[in-house]
Protein backbone atom coordinates (compact mmCIF):
# COMPACT_ATOMS: atom_id res chain seq x y z
CA UNK A 1 0.00 0.00 0.00
CA UNK A 2 1.10 3.55 -0.83
CA UNK A 3 1.40 6.37 1.46
CA UNK A 4 -1.34 8.45 2.52
CA UNK A 5 -2.36 11.40 0.20
CA UNK A 6 -3.55 14.02 2.11
CA UNK A 7 -3.18 17.97 1.55
CA UNK A 8 -2.00 18.78 5.23
CA UNK A 9 -3.72 22.78 4.83
CA UNK A 10 -7.26 21.43 4.16
CA UNK A 11 -6.45 19.51 7.85
CA UNK A 12 -8.21 21.00 11.16
CA UNK A 13 -4.77 21.32 12.84
CA UNK A 14 -3.27 23.26 9.55
CA UNK A 15 -6.14 25.27 10.27
CA UNK A 16 -5.20 26.03 13.72
CA UNK A 17 -1.80 26.63 12.97
CA UNK A 18 -2.40 29.26 11.23
CA UNK A 19 -4.77 30.93 13.83
CA UNK A 20 -2.15 30.11 16.68
CA UNK A 21 0.74 31.57 14.45
CA UNK A 22 -1.00 34.47 14.15
CA UNK A 23 -1.44 35.01 18.03
CA UNK A 24 1.88 34.30 19.24
CA UNK A 25 4.46 34.84 15.83
CA UNK A 26 6.01 37.96 17.66
CA UNK A 27 6.18 36.66 20.88
CA UNK A 28 9.74 36.70 22.49
CA UNK A 29 11.39 33.11 23.12
CA UNK A 30 12.17 34.09 26.29
CA UNK A 31 8.15 34.86 26.90
CA UNK A 32 7.58 30.84 26.59
CA UNK A 33 9.46 29.83 29.35
CA UNK A 34 7.13 31.56 31.39
CA UNK A 35 4.58 29.45 30.90
CA UNK A 36 5.49 27.17 33.32
CA UNK A 37 8.63 25.19 34.73
CA UNK A 38 8.24 22.28 32.74
CA UNK A 39 9.12 23.66 29.57
CA UNK A 40 12.61 22.65 30.08
CA UNK A 41 10.73 18.46 30.51
CA UNK A 42 8.48 18.74 27.71
CA UNK A 43 10.62 20.48 24.93
CA UNK A 44 14.03 18.16 25.65
CA UNK A 45 14.58 14.88 24.70
CA UNK A 46 16.96 12.14 26.38
CA UNK A 47 18.16 9.29 24.03
CA UNK A 48 21.17 7.01 24.42
CA UNK A 49 23.78 9.11 23.96
CA UNK A 50 21.93 12.14 22.63
CA UNK A 51 19.79 15.11 24.82
CA UNK A 52 18.30 17.16 22.27
CA UNK A 53 16.94 20.38 23.59
CA UNK A 54 14.36 22.02 21.48
CA UNK A 55 13.39 24.91 24.10
CA UNK A 56 14.94 28.01 22.41
CA UNK A 57 12.28 28.00 19.41
CA UNK A 58 8.93 30.25 18.84
CA UNK A 59 6.67 27.74 19.78
CA UNK A 60 4.28 27.32 23.21
CA UNK A 61 3.54 24.43 24.29
CA UNK A 62 -0.57 24.43 22.15
CA UNK A 63 1.68 24.92 19.27
CA UNK A 64 3.78 22.56 19.31
CA UNK A 65 0.43 20.05 20.21
CA UNK A 66 -1.21 21.52 17.34
CA UNK A 67 1.67 20.21 15.49
CA UNK A 68 2.08 16.79 16.64
CA UNK A 69 -2.00 16.41 15.87
CA UNK A 70 -0.69 16.94 12.25
CA UNK A 71 1.22 13.83 12.27
CA UNK A 72 -1.89 12.36 13.76
CA UNK A 73 -4.30 13.69 10.99
CA UNK A 74 -1.31 13.11 7.62
CA UNK A 75 -1.33 9.47 9.41
CA UNK A 76 2.32 9.81 10.01
CA UNK A 77 2.44 6.46 12.20
CA UNK A 78 1.36 4.43 9.50
CA UNK A 79 3.40 5.95 6.80
CA UNK A 80 6.55 5.05 9.11
CA UNK A 81 5.14 1.66 9.11
CA UNK A 82 4.96 1.41 5.29
CA UNK A 83 8.13 2.88 5.23
CA UNK A 84 9.71 0.17 7.14
CA UNK A 85 7.69 -3.15 5.90
CA UNK A 86 9.01 -1.93 2.40
CA UNK A 87 5.44 -0.58 0.40
CA UNK A 88 6.08 0.86 -2.77
CA UNK A 89 5.77 4.68 -1.56
CA UNK A 90 8.16 5.70 -4.03
CA UNK A 91 5.73 5.43 -6.68
CA UNK A 92 6.65 7.04 -9.49
CA UNK A 93 9.59 4.45 -9.54
CA UNK A 94 7.32 1.53 -8.39
CA UNK A 95 9.97 0.97 -5.20
CA UNK A 96 10.14 0.32 -2.32
CA UNK A 97 11.97 2.43 0.00
CA UNK A 98 14.32 0.36 2.05
CA UNK A 99 17.91 2.23 2.79
CA UNK A 100 16.72 1.00 6.35
CA UNK A 101 17.58 -2.72 6.27
CA UNK A 102 20.64 -1.83 5.08
CA UNK A 103 21.54 -1.18 9.02
CA UNK A 104 19.48 -4.44 10.47
CA UNK A 105 19.76 -7.88 9.99
CA UNK A 106 17.53 -10.34 8.34
CA UNK A 107 17.73 -10.01 5.17
CA UNK A 108 20.09 -12.34 2.95
CA UNK A 109 21.08 -10.06 0.04
CA UNK A 110 21.90 -7.45 3.02
CA UNK A 111 23.73 -10.14 5.17
CA UNK A 112 25.93 -11.28 2.29
CA UNK A 113 26.78 -7.79 1.02
CA UNK A 114 27.96 -6.91 4.04
CA UNK A 115 29.81 -10.18 5.11
CA UNK A 116 31.71 -9.01 1.42
CA UNK A 117 32.80 -5.46 3.01
CA UNK A 118 33.63 -7.19 6.03
CA UNK A 119 36.08 -9.57 3.94
CA UNK A 120 37.43 -7.21 1.86
CA UNK A 121 38.04 -4.83 4.87
CA UNK A 122 39.77 -7.26 7.41
CA UNK A 123 41.67 -8.71 4.21
CA UNK A 124 43.04 -5.18 3.53
CA UNK A 125 43.93 -3.80 7.02
CA UNK A 126 45.50 -7.24 7.93
CA UNK A 127 47.58 -7.12 4.47
CA UNK A 128 46.10 -10.29 3.21
CA UNK A 129 44.71 -8.49 -0.23
CA UNK A 130 47.58 -7.08 -1.60
CA UNK A 131 48.40 -4.93 -4.31
CA UNK A 132 49.74 -6.73 -8.18
CA UNK A 133 53.34 -6.40 -6.67
CA UNK A 134 52.66 -7.77 -3.64
CA UNK A 135 52.70 -4.94 -1.67
CA UNK A 136 50.47 -3.70 0.95
CA UNK A 137 47.21 -1.26 -0.26
CA UNK A 138 47.52 2.31 1.33
CA UNK A 139 45.46 4.57 -0.60
CA UNK A 140 41.80 3.78 -1.57
CA UNK A 141 40.18 6.05 -4.36
CA UNK A 142 36.61 6.07 -4.51
CA UNK A 143 35.04 7.33 -7.97
CA UNK A 144 31.86 8.21 -7.86
CA UNK A 145 28.90 10.90 -7.20
CA UNK A 146 26.36 12.32 -5.66
CA UNK A 147 25.05 9.92 -3.36
CA UNK A 148 27.97 7.59 -4.57
CA UNK A 149 30.47 10.08 -2.78
CA UNK A 150 29.33 12.60 -0.47
CA UNK A 151 28.56 9.83 2.04
CA UNK A 152 31.61 8.11 2.17
CA UNK A 153 33.33 11.47 1.71
CA UNK A 154 31.91 12.83 4.88
CA UNK A 155 31.58 9.68 7.10
CA UNK A 156 35.56 8.69 6.02
CA UNK A 157 36.77 12.46 7.35
CA UNK A 158 33.87 12.52 10.26
CA UNK A 159 35.69 9.17 11.53
CA UNK A 160 39.02 10.22 10.43
CA UNK A 161 40.09 9.53 13.84
CA UNK A 162 39.68 6.05 14.05
CA UNK A 163 41.25 5.11 10.64
CA UNK A 164 43.14 1.74 10.19
CA UNK A 165 46.23 3.51 8.11
CA UNK A 166 44.71 3.44 4.85
CA UNK A 167 44.24 6.95 3.32
CA UNK A 168 40.65 7.73 1.23
CA UNK A 169 40.65 9.88 -1.62
CA UNK A 170 37.13 10.71 -3.73
CA UNK A 171 37.34 11.47 -7.50
CA UNK A 172 33.70 13.13 -8.38
CA UNK A 173 33.55 16.20 -10.37
CA UNK A 174 34.24 15.39 -13.97
CA UNK A 175 37.22 17.77 -13.85
CA UNK A 176 40.74 16.19 -15.60
CA UNK A 177 42.53 18.95 -13.19
CA UNK A 178 41.61 18.23 -10.16
CA UNK A 179 41.41 13.65 -11.24
CA UNK A 180 45.22 14.32 -12.54
CA UNK A 181 46.56 16.08 -9.19
CA UNK A 182 45.02 13.11 -7.64
CA UNK A 183 46.45 10.46 -9.44
CA UNK A 184 49.79 12.54 -9.63
CA UNK A 185 50.41 11.74 -5.96
CA UNK A 186 49.43 8.11 -5.77
CA UNK A 187 51.32 4.85 -6.52
CA UNK A 188 49.34 2.02 -8.87
CA UNK A 189 51.24 -0.80 -6.80
CA UNK A 190 49.41 0.68 -3.61
CA UNK A 191 46.46 1.27 -4.52
CA UNK A 192 42.46 0.38 -4.88
CA UNK A 193 39.86 1.72 -6.86
CA UNK A 194 36.74 1.36 -6.33
CA UNK A 195 34.06 2.87 -9.05
CA UNK A 196 30.41 3.29 -7.81
CA UNK A 197 27.76 3.56 -10.14
CA UNK A 198 24.32 1.54 -9.82
CA UNK A 199 24.03 1.40 -13.90
CA UNK A 200 27.78 2.02 -14.55
CA UNK A 201 26.37 4.57 -16.67
CA UNK A 202 26.81 7.76 -14.72
CA UNK A 203 28.98 10.40 -17.21
CA UNK A 204 31.04 11.78 -15.03
CA UNK A 205 31.56 8.50 -13.07
CA UNK A 206 32.81 6.54 -16.23
CA UNK A 207 34.43 9.51 -17.86
CA UNK A 208 37.19 9.24 -14.60
CA UNK A 209 37.05 5.67 -14.27
CA UNK A 210 38.08 4.97 -18.44
CA UNK A 211 40.74 8.34 -17.62
CA UNK A 212 42.46 6.43 -14.33
CA UNK A 213 42.75 3.38 -16.24
CA UNK A 214 44.40 4.77 -18.97
CA UNK A 215 46.62 6.32 -15.94
CA UNK A 216 47.06 2.74 -14.27
CA UNK A 217 47.69 0.56 -17.48
CA UNK A 218 50.36 3.00 -18.40
CA UNK A 219 52.02 2.77 -15.04
CA UNK A 220 51.17 -1.04 -14.31
CA UNK A 221 49.43 -3.37 -16.87
CA UNK A 222 46.15 -3.96 -17.69
CA UNK A 223 46.01 -7.48 -16.50
CA UNK A 224 46.87 -5.82 -12.73
CA UNK A 225 43.38 -4.74 -12.81
CA UNK A 226 41.57 -7.32 -11.28
CA UNK A 227 44.21 -6.41 -8.09
CA UNK A 228 43.07 -2.92 -8.16
CA UNK A 229 39.28 -1.77 -9.17
CA UNK A 230 36.33 -3.07 -7.25
CA UNK A 231 32.43 -2.11 -9.11
CA UNK A 232 29.96 -0.95 -6.95
CA UNK A 233 26.68 -1.63 -9.59
CA UNK A 234 23.85 -3.22 -10.78
CA UNK A 235 25.44 -3.57 -13.88
CA UNK A 236 27.70 -6.39 -14.17
CA UNK A 237 28.70 -6.52 -17.89
CA UNK A 238 30.36 -3.21 -18.51
CA UNK A 239 32.83 -3.90 -15.26
CA UNK A 240 33.71 -7.01 -16.25
CA UNK A 241 34.11 -5.84 -19.98
CA UNK A 242 36.76 -2.83 -17.87
CA UNK A 243 38.73 -5.60 -16.82
CA UNK A 244 37.03 -5.99 -13.53
CA UNK A 245 36.69 -9.55 -11.52
CA UNK A 246 33.17 -10.56 -11.06
CA UNK A 247 34.27 -11.53 -7.21
CA UNK A 248 35.12 -7.30 -7.31
CA UNK A 249 31.85 -6.44 -8.24
CA UNK A 250 28.73 -5.59 -5.29
CA UNK A 251 25.81 -4.78 -6.20
CA UNK A 252 23.10 -1.97 -4.60
CA UNK A 253 19.63 -2.91 -4.36
CA UNK A 254 17.02 -1.35 -6.42
CA UNK A 255 14.96 -0.52 -3.24
CA UNK A 256 17.92 1.46 -2.22
CA UNK A 257 18.46 5.63 -3.35
CA UNK A 258 22.27 6.91 -4.11
CA UNK A 259 21.56 9.31 -1.13
CA UNK A 260 20.87 7.35 1.11
CA UNK A 261 23.04 4.39 -0.23
CA UNK A 262 26.24 4.42 2.58
CA UNK A 263 24.88 1.99 4.33
CA UNK A 264 25.38 -0.45 2.14
CA UNK A 265 28.25 -1.67 -0.42
CA UNK A 266 28.62 2.09 -1.39
CA UNK A 267 29.93 2.22 1.81
CA UNK A 268 32.97 0.05 1.07
CA UNK A 269 35.23 2.88 1.22
CA UNK A 270 34.03 3.81 4.78
CA UNK A 271 34.47 0.10 6.27
CA UNK A 272 38.19 0.51 4.58
CA UNK A 273 39.26 3.23 6.19
CA UNK A 274 37.77 2.71 9.52
CA UNK A 275 37.94 -1.22 9.85
CA UNK A 276 35.03 -2.94 9.49
CA UNK A 277 33.93 -3.69 13.59
CA UNK A 278 33.63 0.11 14.12
CA UNK A 279 31.69 0.21 10.22
CA UNK A 280 29.34 -2.44 12.30
CA UNK A 281 29.30 -0.31 14.64
CA UNK A 282 28.21 2.66 12.58
CA UNK A 283 25.75 0.54 11.17
CA UNK A 284 24.30 -0.13 14.90
CA UNK A 285 23.73 3.39 15.89
CA UNK A 286 21.85 3.89 12.49
CA UNK A 287 19.99 1.19 13.38
CA UNK A 288 18.94 2.18 17.07
CA UNK A 289 17.95 5.74 15.74
CA UNK A 290 15.39 3.73 13.58
CA UNK A 291 13.95 2.02 16.22
CA UNK A 292 13.15 5.23 18.36
CA UNK A 293 11.79 6.81 15.05
CA UNK A 294 9.54 3.50 14.76
CA UNK A 295 8.61 3.22 18.66
CA UNK A 296 8.59 6.89 20.23
CA UNK A 297 5.31 8.77 20.75
CA UNK A 298 5.64 11.94 18.64
CA UNK A 299 6.45 14.12 20.97
CA UNK A 300 9.64 12.58 22.45
CA UNK A 301 10.39 11.19 19.22
CA UNK A 302 14.09 13.17 17.89
CA UNK A 303 13.43 12.93 13.75
CA UNK A 304 9.32 13.77 14.30
CA UNK A 305 10.36 16.90 16.23
CA UNK A 306 12.76 18.01 14.02
CA UNK A 307 10.90 17.62 11.81
CA UNK A 308 7.14 19.38 12.89
CA UNK A 309 10.00 22.50 13.89
CA UNK A 310 11.35 22.32 10.16
CA UNK A 311 7.95 22.60 8.72
CA UNK A 312 7.17 25.16 11.73
CA UNK A 313 9.54 27.77 10.50
CA UNK A 314 9.29 26.98 6.75
CA UNK A 315 5.38 27.59 6.18
CA UNK A 316 4.30 29.75 9.04
CA UNK A 317 7.41 32.26 9.50
CA UNK A 318 8.01 31.54 5.86
CA UNK A 319 12.04 31.02 6.65
CA UNK A 320 13.11 29.86 3.93
CA UNK A 321 16.74 28.19 5.24
CA UNK A 322 17.74 25.99 8.15
CA UNK A 323 21.40 25.81 8.73
CA UNK A 324 23.49 23.09 10.68
CA UNK A 325 26.46 23.78 13.06
CA UNK A 326 28.51 21.53 14.13
CA UNK A 327 31.02 21.73 16.66
CA UNK A 328 33.50 20.17 15.50
CA UNK A 329 35.73 20.34 12.49
CA UNK A 330 35.83 16.34 11.34
CA UNK A 331 31.70 17.11 10.33
CA UNK A 332 32.55 19.85 8.17
CA UNK A 333 31.00 18.06 5.16
CA UNK A 334 27.65 17.14 7.42
CA UNK A 335 26.14 20.01 5.76
CA UNK A 336 26.67 19.47 1.98
CA UNK A 337 25.72 15.88 2.66
CA UNK A 338 22.62 16.98 4.32
CA UNK A 339 22.04 19.24 1.28
CA UNK A 340 21.76 16.51 -1.01
CA UNK A 341 19.84 14.17 0.95
CA UNK A 342 17.19 16.78 2.30
CA UNK A 343 16.93 19.03 -1.17
CA UNK A 344 16.98 16.37 -3.47
CA UNK A 345 14.32 14.54 -1.73
CA UNK A 346 11.89 16.95 -0.11
CA UNK A 347 12.33 20.14 -3.35
CA UNK A 348 8.97 19.52 -5.03
CA UNK A 349 6.25 20.74 -6.15
CA UNK A 350 3.99 18.22 -7.01
CA UNK A 351 2.34 16.59 -4.21
CA UNK A 352 1.25 12.81 -4.43
CA UNK A 353 -1.87 12.95 -6.17
CA UNK A 354 -0.23 14.67 -8.68
CA UNK A 355 -1.89 18.28 -7.89
CA UNK A 356 0.84 21.36 -7.98
CA UNK A 357 1.39 22.24 -4.00
CA UNK A 358 0.26 25.77 -2.56
CA UNK A 359 2.27 25.42 0.73
CA UNK A 360 6.56 25.01 1.13
CA UNK A 361 7.71 21.78 1.10
CA UNK A 362 11.50 21.89 1.15
CA UNK A 363 13.93 24.21 2.95
CA UNK A 364 16.88 25.08 2.01
CA UNK A 365 20.01 23.50 3.76
CA UNK A 366 23.43 24.44 4.52
CA UNK A 367 25.92 25.41 7.44
CA UNK A 368 29.81 24.75 8.67
CA UNK A 369 31.24 23.86 11.33
CA UNK A 370 31.66 25.87 14.92
CA UNK A 371 33.65 28.29 15.78
CA UNK A 372 34.39 28.74 11.69
CA UNK A 373 31.38 30.30 11.52
CA UNK A 374 30.60 32.71 13.90
CA UNK A 375 33.30 34.70 12.36
CA UNK A 376 31.73 34.88 9.25
CA UNK A 377 28.06 34.17 8.37
CA UNK A 378 26.80 34.45 12.43
CA UNK A 379 26.75 38.16 12.27
CA UNK A 380 23.85 37.92 9.50
CA UNK A 381 22.20 35.61 12.16
CA UNK A 382 22.14 37.56 15.22
CA UNK A 383 21.55 41.06 13.39
CA UNK A 384 20.21 40.44 10.18
CA UNK A 385 16.50 40.57 9.24
CA UNK A 386 16.50 36.78 8.37
CA UNK A 387 15.21 34.21 10.74
CA UNK A 388 17.63 30.85 10.22
CA UNK A 389 16.15 27.93 12.13
CA UNK A 390 19.60 26.10 13.55
CA UNK A 391 20.90 23.14 14.47
CA UNK A 392 23.18 23.14 16.67
CA UNK A 393 25.93 20.30 17.08
CA UNK A 394 28.15 19.43 20.13
CA UNK A 395 30.14 16.52 21.76
CA UNK A 396 30.65 16.20 25.83
CA UNK A 397 34.14 14.81 25.24
CA UNK A 398 37.37 15.23 22.82
CA UNK A 399 38.73 12.70 20.83
CA UNK A 400 42.16 13.39 21.75
CA UNK A 401 41.66 13.86 25.42
CA UNK A 402 42.33 17.73 25.43
CA UNK A 403 39.57 18.82 27.64
CA UNK A 404 40.70 22.82 28.00
CA UNK A 405 41.00 23.35 24.49
CA UNK A 406 37.48 21.27 24.13
CA UNK A 407 35.86 23.38 27.00
CA UNK A 408 36.45 26.70 24.99
CA UNK A 409 34.94 25.26 22.13
CA UNK A 410 31.77 24.24 23.87
CA UNK A 411 31.64 27.85 25.72
CA UNK A 412 31.14 29.08 22.03
CA UNK A 413 28.29 26.38 21.19
CA UNK A 414 26.21 27.49 24.51
CA UNK A 415 27.12 31.39 24.52
CA UNK A 416 25.62 31.56 20.33
CA UNK A 417 22.30 29.65 20.82
CA UNK A 418 22.27 31.39 24.30
CA UNK A 419 23.07 34.98 22.15
CA UNK A 420 20.58 33.94 19.47
CA UNK A 421 17.73 33.91 22.15
CA UNK A 422 17.89 36.41 23.94
CA UNK A 423 20.46 38.83 21.98
CA UNK A 424 21.48 42.23 23.71
CA UNK A 425 19.44 45.56 23.97
CA UNK A 426 21.16 48.82 23.47
CA UNK A 427 19.94 52.20 22.36
CA UNK A 428 21.32 55.98 22.00
CA UNK A 429 24.54 55.83 20.55
CA UNK A 430 24.95 52.04 21.00
CA UNK A 431 21.99 51.01 18.95
CA UNK A 432 24.43 49.80 16.25
CA UNK A 433 25.19 47.47 18.75
CA UNK A 434 21.89 46.16 19.62
CA UNK A 435 20.76 42.90 18.71
CA UNK A 436 16.91 41.61 18.93
CA UNK A 437 17.89 38.00 20.08
CA UNK A 438 14.01 35.66 19.53
CA UNK A 439 16.20 33.74 16.92
CA UNK A 440 15.74 29.92 16.96
CA UNK A 441 17.88 27.10 17.31
CA UNK A 442 18.04 23.85 18.56
CA UNK A 443 20.75 22.50 20.23
CA UNK A 444 22.24 18.12 19.95
CA UNK A 445 24.26 17.15 22.38
CA UNK A 446 26.20 14.02 22.17
CA UNK A 447 28.48 11.97 24.20
CA UNK A 448 31.16 11.42 21.96
CA UNK A 449 31.74 11.47 17.51
CA UNK A 450 32.35 7.71 17.33
CA UNK A 451 31.11 5.53 14.64
CA UNK A 452 27.95 4.59 16.96
CA UNK A 453 27.32 8.06 17.29
CA UNK A 454 27.64 9.36 14.14
CA UNK A 455 25.53 6.45 12.93
CA UNK A 456 22.35 8.11 14.78
CA UNK A 457 23.26 11.06 13.77
CA UNK A 458 22.94 10.60 10.26
CA UNK A 459 20.18 7.94 10.37
CA UNK A 460 18.32 11.02 13.01
CA UNK A 461 18.32 13.10 9.91
CA UNK A 462 17.40 10.51 7.31
CA UNK A 463 14.38 10.24 9.48
CA UNK A 464 13.07 13.44 9.67
CA UNK A 465 13.47 14.15 5.65
CA UNK A 466 11.04 11.54 5.42
CA UNK A 467 8.49 13.16 8.28
CA UNK A 468 8.86 16.29 6.17
CA UNK A 469 7.82 14.60 3.16
CA UNK A 470 5.51 12.54 4.71
CA UNK A 471 3.41 15.12 6.05
CA UNK A 472 3.62 17.48 3.39
CA UNK A 473 2.65 14.83 0.67
CA UNK A 474 5.03 14.57 -1.43
CA UNK A 475 7.22 11.86 -2.64
CA UNK A 476 10.86 12.06 -1.24
CA UNK A 477 12.52 9.13 -3.35
CA UNK A 478 12.98 10.35 -6.68
CA UNK A 479 14.80 13.17 -8.33
CA UNK A 480 13.00 14.28 -11.76
CA UNK A 481 14.92 17.37 -11.60
CA UNK A 482 18.21 16.09 -11.41
CA UNK A 483 17.57 13.58 -14.17
CA UNK A 484 16.40 16.39 -16.34
CA UNK A 485 19.51 18.11 -16.52
CA UNK A 486 21.38 14.93 -16.99
CA UNK A 487 19.45 13.84 -20.41
CA UNK A 488 19.87 17.37 -21.78
CA UNK A 489 23.33 17.50 -21.18
CA UNK A 490 23.48 13.99 -23.07
CA UNK A 491 21.94 15.76 -26.27
CA UNK A 492 23.98 18.62 -26.02
CA UNK A 493 27.09 16.18 -25.96
CA UNK A 494 25.53 14.02 -29.12
CA UNK A 495 25.39 17.49 -31.12
CA UNK A 496 21.60 17.49 -30.39
CA UNK A 497 20.49 21.67 -29.65
CA UNK A 498 16.70 21.65 -30.95
CA UNK A 499 15.80 21.99 -27.76
CA UNK A 500 18.14 24.57 -26.23
CA UNK A 501 16.87 28.41 -26.18
CA UNK A 502 18.98 31.41 -27.99
CA UNK A 503 20.83 32.02 -24.79
CA UNK A 504 22.14 28.75 -24.12
CA UNK A 505 23.05 28.36 -27.96
CA UNK A 506 25.19 31.49 -27.72
CA UNK A 507 26.58 30.83 -24.33
CA UNK A 508 27.69 27.38 -26.10
CA UNK A 509 28.96 29.02 -29.10
CA UNK A 510 31.70 31.03 -26.39
CA UNK A 511 32.54 27.95 -24.48
CA UNK A 512 33.41 26.28 -28.41
CA UNK A 513 35.10 29.15 -29.20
Amino acid sequence: MALSKINPTILSSWKKLIQQFDKENNHHISDFFKEGDNRLDEFTINWNNFYVDFSKNRLSKNTFKLLTSLCKETNLKDNIDKYFNGAIINETEGRSVLHTALRSSGNDEVDKTLDKIINISDELNNAKRLGYTGKKITDVVNIGIGGSHLGPEMVTEALSYYSKGVKPHFISNIDSDFTSKILKDLNPETTLFIIVSKTFTTIETLENANKIRVWFIENASENAIKDHFIAISNNTEVPKKFGISPDNILSIPDWVGGRFSLWGSVGLVISIVIGSENFKDFLKGAHEMDIHFKNSPFEKNIPVVLALLSIWYNNFFKCETEAVLPYSQFLTKLPDYLQQASMESNGKSIDRSGKKVNYQTGSIVWGSTGTNAQHAFFQLMHQGTKIIPSDFIAFKSSLYGDSDQHEILNSNFLAQTNALMMGKSTSGEDIHKNIDGNKPSNSIVINKLDPFNLGSLIAMYENKIFTIGSILNVFSYDQWGVELGKSIAKEILLGNEDTLDKSTKKIREQLNE
